[in-house]
């Protein structure tokens, strides 16, 4: 049961038909595994701190720069200089306090990443470059563990969540094979903020969503949003037969298999 403090804080989303006290307590009792502390993980993290999750493990090598400070709105400027996971985390301990903040500061190796995904209820991957969105797709798929991807870049950003728990839910490289590897990162090309936190904010709800095993959580669904036009694509992802990762048939070349939906 929740203390009557925690029922004032989170008073808002219990109200919520799906969320109620119960899903709330189960909440205050899930872990996330969020991999990347830039703009996309500083959005979600501070949401689903705010959101009563009681852990987070924040999982990045990376130290805060002044150019960060335009979009990765959970650090300050007495943090330029410190390390990205601890300064993400004083944020969202002053945020609030009851959740359960771990960071580990480096970069993650596939037997650190398969031990800290086998204790997360969902991984979110905020990551900011190609390899290592199939690396955590493969660690996820293999643990059988709920994974949110995404990614910003120029005005463009990109959503889609797995449900490793279910048979047939496709994955990353069905949608990204790996033999087409992707360069471009928001360091050479630009990225406009508010963009990379739509995605993390986007996130995050999703992250909420599977946490409390809510009905028909939007998996195997890719969203691209134009922050230009302020407008969204939606597709339904069908699992790749010949997919490297979670088909039997691993020799062979994986592609994209989707099929569009109504846009937004």
């Amino acid at each position: 049961m929740l203390s009557d403090k925690q029922f004032l804080r989170y008073q808002r989303q219990i109200c919520l038909n799906e969320v109620g006290e119960q899903g709330q307590a189960y909440l205050l009792n899930r872990s996330v595994l969020l991999i990347g502390c830039g703009g996309l993980g500083n959005a979600a993290a501070l949401y689903l701190a705010a959101a009563g999750v009681g852990k987070l493990v924040l999982a990045d090598d990376d130290l805060v720069e002044e150019s960060n400070l335009a979009r990765q709105i959970g650090f300050r400027t007495p943090q330029i200089g410190m390390a990205k996971v601890s300064a993400l985390a004083e944020s969202l301990a002053q945020l609030n306090p009851e959740c359960k903040i771990r960071p580990v500061n480096r970069r993650m190796d596939k037997s650190l990443l398969t031990l800290e995904a086998a204790l997360a209820d969902v991984v979110l991957d905020c990551s900011d470059n190609f390899l290592t969105r199939h690396s955590i797709n493969q660690v996820c798929y293999e643990q059988g563990v709920p994974l949110i991807s995404g990614s910003a870049i120029g005005w463009q950003g990109q959503l889609i969540g797995f449900d490793f728990t279910q048979p047939n839910s496709g994955c990353y490289a069905c949608f990204a094979p790996q033999e087409q590897q992707m360069s471009q990162r928001c360091s050479d090309s630009g990225v406009m903020g508010p963009v990379v936190g739509t995605i993390g904010n986007l996130q995050a709800l999703l992250a909420l969503q599977a946490l409390m095993k809510m009905d028909n959580v939007p998996f195997s669904q890719f969203h691209q949003f134009d922050g230009r036009h302020l407008s969204w694509q939606q597709w339904l992802l069908t699992p790749d037969p010949d997919c490297s990762i979670c088909s039997s048939h691993l020799n062979h070349r994986a592609s994209a298999h989707v099929q569009q939906k109504e846009g937004l």
